[in-house]
This record gives structure tokens, C-alpha cells and sequence, in this order.
């Protein structure tokens, strides 16, 4: 009840903090526009013909059906990517051992492009959830474990000494000084995981799925329709601004007050 009370309390100061990120889009609205009147509808239609046949999709039911299907797919590979890299990324970092045994691997994995993996998954998992989702998961883990590894190495030691000296007890060490601070290093991962998954996942479904956006895509491509191309681009930026901003970032202020109170 308490952080449910801070948060709508502090969720004024929260929407006036966006203002940043609507000047932003505004601009890129802006850009749009100048570069559609350079370049002519076929080309690239504006912004008001891209949100009217946006608008379209979601009046005759097509769209919402489409961005569920994408969305679980992502926020699957995205929750595993999460849950795995997290996890192993904070255990690496506490050995340095492990960190180094680690290191050629999450080498391998971010080198690797996620076309090459969506080609294996296909051979595996065919042309189901499992292809898009396993593509998702593979591309966006090694960003989460890196970000794990990273806070978990760089704990302030003397401070995590002077806890134990004090002999604070074993919860609140772990909720005070060590969890604050891999916390600061997870949250960006997460957020940048998170934007690969959507791009990954609407890859997997133009090449390999009858179903979500990516294969709503491949059709527009197919008619030669940009108005229809620019509307599901849209659809798609929009749910993952939603998620970004309506659930990570309130959890990340909510996590991080300790910075405001230092």
C-alpha cells in the first residue's frame, strides 16, 4: 500500500518529467512530415496518412489481434532472457573465474547476428512460438547477463566490508548495498533488452511466421502499401513505448528513491 501511495504521489512529477521524450517524438513527427512532402506518398506517406490507416486497423479489428501475438512472443523471450541472464550474470560476476570462463561466450552470442539464430531456430522449432521467441531470448540474454556481471563486479567493497564489520544482518545487506547497486547497472540492460526483443521479434515473424506483425508486414510489403508498412511500424514503437515507460520506468523509480534520498 505504501509503494503504491508513493508512486501515485509521485506520479505527477513523473508525467511532467516526459516532457523530454514528447518534444522527441514531436521532432520526429516533424522530420517525417518535411521528408514526406521531399520524397511524395508513394515513397513515404505522411504522419496523419500513417495514423489514418493505423486508425483503420484498429476500427475493423485487425490490429489488436496482431500486436498481442507480437507482444507475447516478446515479452516471452524477453521474461527468459530476463529471468537467465539476471541470474547467471550476478553469479558470474561474484567469481572472477566464472567471469572469464563467461566472456568468449557472451562474445560469441552478441556477435553472432540474430538472422543466423533465427535460421537455426527454424531448423529446431519450425515455423511456430518457438522460432520468434528463442530468437528473441538468445539476442536479448547476452545484453542482460553483461549488465549483471557488470554491477555484480563493481560492488563498493569497503562498503560491503563495512556492513559486515558492523555485522549487519545477511537480508538487509543484500537489500541495502548490493541489490541498490546491480540494480543501477540491470535496469539500462533491461531497457535496452527490451528494444531488442520488439526489433527481433517482428524479424522472426516476417521470415518465418503466418501470424503477428512481422508477417502483417511481409503483406504490406507484398500490396506495396508504405501507408500500411508505417502503420504497423507504429503500432509496434507505441506498445513498446507503453511497456517501457508505463511499467519498467515507474519500477525503476521505485527501486532507485535511494539515489533522491542520498
Amino acid at each position: 500500500m505504501k509503494a503504491a501511495a508513493r508512486w501515485l504521489a509521485g506520479l505527477p512529477a513523473y508525467l511532467w518529467s516526459g516532457w523530454g521524450a514528447a518534444a522527441s517524438l514531436l521532432l520526429c513527427l516533424a522530420l517525417w512530415e518535411w521528408a514526406a512532402g521531399l520524397y511524395g506518398d508513394l515513397i513515404l506517406p505522411d504522419p496523419r496518412a500513417a495514423l489514418a490507416t493505423l486508425a483503420g486497423l484498429f476500427a475493423d479489428g485487425s490490429a489488436w489481434p496482431e500486436l498481442l501475438v507480437t507482444a507475447r512472443r516478446a515479452l516471452a523471450g524477453f521474461a527468459l532472457a530476463l529471468a537467465a541472464g539476471s541470474v547467471l550474470g550476478v553469479a558470474a560476476g561474484l567469481s572472477m573465474t566464472a567471469a572469464m570462463m563467461a566472456r568468449p561466450v557472451v562474445t560469441v552470442l552478441i556477435g553472432t547476428p540474430p538472422i543466423a539464430w533465427l535460421v537455426l531456430a527454424l531448423l529446431w522449432f519450425g515455423a511456430g512460438d518457438g522460432t520468434p521467441v528463442f530468437t528473441v531470448f538468445v539476442a536479448a540474454f547476452p545484453v542482460v547477463f553483461v549488465g549483471a556481471l557488470q554491477g555484480a563486479r563493481t560492488v563498493d567493497g569497503q562498503l560491503a566490508e563495512l556492513a559486515a564489520a558492523y555485522r549487519v544482518p545477511l537480508p538487509m545487506r543484500l537489500a541495502d548495498v548490493y541489490l541498490p547497486h546491480v540494480l543501477s547497472y540491470l535496469f539500462p540492460a533491461w531497457i535496452t533488452a527490451l528494444g531488442i526483443s520488439w526489433k527481433v521479434v517482428v524479424m522472426a515473424e516476417l521470415l518465418a511466421t503466418s501470424d503477428g506483425v512481422g508477417a502483417a508486414l511481409a503483406v504490406s510489403r507484398a500490396h506495396l502499401d508504405t501507408a500500411a508498412t508505417l502503420a504497423w511500424i507504429l503500432a509496434v514503437v507505441g506498445l513498446l513505448l507503453a511497456v517501457e515507460y508505463l511499467l519498467l520506468e515507474p519500477v525503476k523509480r521505485e527501486v532507485e528513491r535511494w539515489r533522491g534520498a542520498a
